[in-house]
């Protein structure tokens, strides 16, 4: 099933449920969905790997978003936010542990035999085409650098 399929469907249980949380989530999800279509000019199915990043991109954003909240004590906003995130993320494949990132990363570092920060650019493109919806971009950097410095 699609995307925008197993998202209509959700938002159809969703209001059926009275469930405005996950109702906001699903549209949020569907508005971007049709955002990304028609934004190549021609209203063509997206990609599995183009569908991850938008996930993972709506879920940033949501997260960076209560982050500031709660920054500032806004703990109102802040969790209507975190709530969205969880609606969001059942969308996604389960995330890797850090430890199966660093698994990765190792792998990666003995092909290409990388040796220092220099390198970093090669690694973090490789380790990212492994990990594509998987993992998050900022863990997999920390990693990296830990590993490279």
């Amino acid at each position: 099933m699609s995307l925008s399929t197993e998202v209509m469907t959700q938002m159809k249980a969703a209001m059926k449920s009275k469930d405005q949380n996950a109702l906001t989530s699903l549209r949020a999800i569907k508005s971007a969905i049709l955002m990304a279509q028609t934004e190549s000019g021609a209203k063509e199915e997206l990609t599995e790997e183009q569908e991850l990043k938008l996930l993972q991109k709506l879920v940033k954003q949501r997260k960076d978003s209560a982050a500031i909240f709660t920054e500032q004590g806004r703990e109102d906003l802040a969790e209507p936010e975190l709530a969205q995130v969880e609606v969001i993320a059942q969308f996604l494949p389960a995330q890797m542990s850090e430890a199966e990132i660093e698994a990765v990363v190792n792998e990666v570092i003995s092909q290409t035999g990388a040796q220092g920060m220099k390198d970093m650019g090669k690694v973090m493109g490789m380790v990212n085409g492994k990990v594509a919806g998987k993992a998050d971009g900022g863990t997999v950097a920390k990693v990296v650098k830990a590993k490279l410095a």
